[in-house]
């Protein structure tokens, strides 16, 4: 597909839609970053005044008319939500979106390093979860994998959170790290270029990862 042909569709479809309603359009995920794949979704924001049940419908219609419909995906909300939303989950959310039409950050501030210690946190304890589930439960390659990739968002919220600065892309991200962070990227860049899951091998270090960072980052404040 060609994103460039289908980004302005998009927009228009909704515009048309929504009209003045509309506040804010954007791109995220690996299509922003530049770095999609042929099967990869379409992750999208998209900020209406305020959102009902029935807007969702009208959304779905509007869609429709797309082509590659079956890629869209995203995050759809209200401005009063969004402003509302968790402050650590916003630190990687802002940073990862490229606005197609309005401005993000008038409709929620910029956050901080105090954000970016609740993402690392937040985002550890999740990881940390499912490390366990996956090693004792479902014990699943392509769930490693995935896990990998959430350490990658981790990393840059703890880059920036321990004073550094911000990098969106995997080579900044990878010169800014060193020791156990540094060799948790090059896992995920290995699995992220085919190489076979070793679950077992790979899957204890990611846990005791999470871990260290769960404790470190207690309360969304980084302790020694």
């Amino acid at each position: 597909m060609d994103l460039t042909l289908w980004l302005p569709r998009f927009t228009a479809a909704m515009e048309e839609t929504f009209g003045e309603r509309l506040l804010f359009l954007g791109l995220q995920g690996s299509r922003a970053r530049g770095e999609a794949q042929e099967d990869s979704d379409i992750d999208t924001v998209v900020i209406l005044d305020r959102l009902t049940a029935e807007d969702l419908a009208v959304f779905r219609a509007a869609a429709e008319t797309l082509p590659y419909r079956e890629k869209l995906c995203g995050f759809v909300s209200s401005a009063a939500v969004l402003r509302s939303w968790d402050k650590g989950e916003l630190f990687g959310f802002v940073r990862d979106t490229v606005p197609l039409k309005g401005d993000l950050l008038a409709l929620t501030p910029l956050t901080g390093r105090e954000e970016a210690q609740k993402a690392v946190h937040a985002g550890a304890c999740a990881l940390y979860h499912a490390c366990c589930h996956n090693l004792l439960y479902d014990r699943s390659g392509a769930m490693l994998a995935a896990l990998y990739k959430s350490a990658r968002f981790i990393l840059r919220a703890k880059v920036f959170a321990d004073g550094g600065e911000d990098c969106p892309d995997l080579t900044t991200l990878r010169n800014a790290l060193s020791g156990e962070d540094w060799e948790i990227l090059e896992r995920y860049l290995a699995l992220r270029a085919g190489a076979a899951e070793n679950l077992d091998a790979w899957g204890g270090p990611l846990l005791a990862w999470a871990e260290g960072l769960i404790v470190s980052y207690e309360k969304g404040e980084k302790t020694e």
